[in-house]
């Protein structure tokens, strides 16, 4: 299908999507869905997320707290709906997309310290509203997007939300028309009585009004469909026109999200409220094309995912999508298997590997479950299994090969054993002074050089590329000659340090590490290259 949307210059609209009910309802994939048909009428969009937690980041997150911390390509680390936002539009953010309670605390407190404030007391309103307010309008104010939409976390109802609510609520009257409040909310199912229930959605509605919000559209989360009378019936109580309530049901994958909206004209609704200029469809061509093959494919590849955080499968979210959309590619559902890396060992690592078609060993931090990460790379290697290992996983490949192949029985990474007589894996030489630790990792978007007769660089098709790093420890270019004299090649590397970024062993099928995050920038439209290659790999080992 052509695009056909004509549109004439106009003001920067904003969208804010607020929650209500539960959380965890999929704020994010409500936002990015809108986005993504937004994108497709030719509008220049972005997304950010408020995170109404007091932490600077999620960088110091444990991901039980808050499933992955997401990386941009400018070194922010992120909420994960970030993740998200960029798989669905195809489209990188950066630090001004994501703000927390504690950024917006740290920049008022910073300005009074200053004496920004010329000496008057500082408060929540209209201080802390007006620096949240102007981080809403940072994006806007750059000319560069037709539609900001902003994601407001947590609950309405939370207390820590408060700030932010009241904000939206300022911005509703300062913007005008420029403004459209979309709110979701649960509709349960009570199995019992066999009955949809809307109380909860009312209740909701009420306290976002009492606190001076009336939503435009509202987005009813549900496991069952909603009849239309039952719509209406929201629509009177909440004072909101019918053709704006909404249902989100339960679909196969989240990718059908965009579609299901567009069913229901979300994003008409959207363009009428905010008076924007628009004609015609969307164009999806590429978004359906993905669909058809993910609805069509019937062949099956297994992966092992073994990490630490198998029970929170958030905490591995980028990766799962990255394989999920490789595997949707090569005409493959996905089959992924979490393997706990403290479970794992000698006696029971055959049992549970030797099914799969290929193995991913994950990143994280810390000693817990690092021993589990041996075993299986031990096994991999000597079975040859395609294996892919990133950052920490990469470097668990690089400390296995030195304990067995290279010999050196003692070696590991300093972060891990500080007094290893093999440090082949080692702190960067100017992180050491650096104890705060939101400042001592390798982060955001860094160029990497490849080896022109890698595996890697016939799968990225060139020999220069850039992925997204988060990381203390580096390999130590000391062993180097040793790995590669052995076989483990270092086939990847940042050209202005020299650090290594890839390392791959050449006679196995696949068996492949990366110190940088390939997942961060794997997205619908734009799979990233290695995962493709790996999980076509893992196709040719069944």
């Amino acid at each position: 299908m052509k695009l056909t949307t004509n549109f004439i210059k106009v003001d920067t609209k904003y969208i804010f999507v607020t929650g209500g009910v539960v959380s965890s309802l999929g704020k994010g994939i409500i936002s990015s869905s809108l986005a993504r048909l937004l994108l497709s009428r030719g509008f220049r969009v972005t997304i950010q997320k408020f995170d109404p937690y007091i932490n600077i980041d999620p960088g110091t997150l444990n991901p039980y707290e808050h499933g992955e911390c997401y990386v941009t390509v400018d070194g922010h680390e992120a909420d994960l709906d970030l993740g998200h936002y960029e798989r669905f539009t195809n489209i990188h953010t950066t630090r001004a997309n994501n703000i927390t309670t504690g950024r917006i605390y740290q920049s008022v407190i910073d300005k009074e310290r200053r004496g920004d404030y010329l000496g008057k007391t500082v408060q929540i309103i209209p201080h802390i509203t007006d620096e949240i307010k102007r981080n809403v309008k940072i994006l806007g104010n750059t000319g560069k997007y037709d539609f900001v939409i902003t994601e407001i976390g947590g609950t309405v109802g939370d207390i820590e939300s408060l700030p932010f609510i009241e904000s939206v609520r300022q911005l509703r009257w300062e913007l005008g028309q420029n403004c459209v409040c979309i709110h979701l909310t649960y509709v349960p199912y009570i199995r019992a009585a066999k009955e949809l229930k809307t109380k909860p959605t009312q209740h909701s509605v009420k306290q976002l009004q009492e606190v001076g919000i009336q939503p435009d559209i509202l987005v009813l989360r549900t496991e069952k469909d909603i009849p239309a009378d039952m719509r209406r019936k929201v629509a009177q109580f909440c004072n909101v026109a019918p053709e704006a309530v909404i249902q989100s049901i339960d679909v196969p994958t989240i990718y059908e999200v965009p579609i299901k909206m567009h069913e229901q004209k979300l994003d008409e609704l959207v363009l009428r409220k905010t008076n924007t200029p628009f004609s015609g469809e969307p164009d999806m061509t590429k978004w359906n094309q993905f669909l058809s093959l993910l609805n069509s494919t019937k062949d099956t590849v297994k992966i092992g995912l073994v990490g630490k955080y198998v029970e929170l499968q958030d905490a591995y979210k980028s990766i799962n999508e990255s394989l999920f959309q490789a595997a949707t590619y090569q005409s493959h559902k996905l089959d992924l298997r979490y393997i706990s890396s403290e479970k794992l060992n000698d006696g029971n690592v055959e049992e549970l590997l030797k099914d799969l078609n290929g193995v991913i060993i994950a990143p994280g931090f810390g000693q817990r479950g690092i021993e589990g990460k041996f075993v299986a790379l031990k096994w991999c290697r000597e079975n040859d299994m395609p294996t892919f290992g990133i950052c920490l996983g990469m470097q668990c490949m690089v400390i296995e090969y030195a304990r067995n192949v290279l010999g050196l029985k003692e070696a590991n990474s300093t972060e891990m054993d500080t007094k290893t007589p093999y440090n082949v894996i080692d702190l960067m030489e100017e992180q050491k002074s650096i104890s705060n630790l939101g400042g001592t990792m390798r982060l955001g978007a860094y160029q990497c050089h490849l080896a022109d007769d890698s595996k890697v660089a016939k799968a990225y098709g060139k020999l220069d590329i850039e992925e997204r790093h988060r990381h203390r420890f580096e390999f130590n270019n000391e062993y180097r000659t040793q790995f590669e004299n052995a076989g483990m090649k270092c086939v990847g590397e940042n050209p202005e340090t020299h650090l290594v970024e890839v390392v791959e062993i050449p006679e196995k099928k696949w068996f492949i590490g990366t110190q940088y995050h390939p997942e961060y920038s794997s997205t619908v439209l734009n799979p990233n290259p290695l995962f493709i290659d790996f999980i076509k790999a893992a196709i040719t080992n069944k």
